[in-house]
């Protein structure tokens, strides 16, 4: 799923769509300013849209990116074994450092409901909804089976498998899958075209090829 500058809500969690915000393909660091957080909080839900959100500024976006860089390491390093009870640590002192925004149902101008903020948000209760997610992510037995690193050659994303069979390889069909598929073409494409013709075709030896070569 693409989104406004190059941001993906595709990994299936809110941490994980965290953590995607550097890696996975070009541009590698995607929250490089305060619009660029504006729109990730948007489009991962964190706040609903419309939302004054004009206390973003650099310091939230050194925080997000704090705490984005713990996530990569917390879930690679449990993927992979167990990661350090130091940053453990961090990821709950983020869950319990704010409080997250509550919900309000209000009215609209055409007499629907919709969700909102009685005022505007504070960077540490946002900062605790996602290190709540990765915490719940990872204490989830079953959640965390679905866990999957991305096949992509140069990718480092996580991603949930939620697909029929759990066959998912890619972090996206769109962006790592397409680029391997673009790949494996080009490999097929240079063996073709690097193909010996038989003898007596206009094939050269490989005594001649060596000889010309020296």
């Amino acid at each position: 799923m693409a989104a406004p500058c190059d941001l993906r809500f595709d990994c299936g969690r809110i941490c994980l769509d965290l953590a995607a915000t550097s890696g996975g393909g070009a541009p590698a660091e995607r929250l490089t300013g305060p619009d660029q957080l504006r729109a990730w909080l948007v489009g991962a839900g964190l706040v609903p849209r419309g939302t004054p959100l004009d206390g973003v500024d650099g310091g939230w976006v050194g925080r997000f990116r704090a705490l984005r860089e713990l996530l990569r390491r917390v879930v690679h390093e449990e993927l992979r074994g167990r990661a350090a009870d130091a940053d453990l640590a961090l990821l709950n002192s983020a869950a319990a450092s704010g409080r997250p925004p509550a919900l309000c149902a209000v009215r609209t101008a055409d007499g629907a409901l919709a969700g909102a903020l009685p005022g505007p948000p504070d960077c540490a209760g946002l900062l605790a909804v996602v290190a709540r997610d990765a915490i719940g992510l990872l204490t989830d037995a079953v959640t965390r089976e679905q866990l999957r690193e991305c096949a992509g050659e140069s990718c480092t994303l996580v991603y949930l498998d939620t697909s029929r069979g759990r066959r998912r390889r890619w972090c996206s069909s769109e962006v790592c899958g397409n680029r391997e598929r673009v790949a494996r073409h080009r490999r097929r494409t240079t063996v073709r075209g690097g193909q010996v013709g038989s003898p007596g075709q206009g094939a050269v030896s490989s005594g001649e090829k060596f000889s010309a070569e020296l």
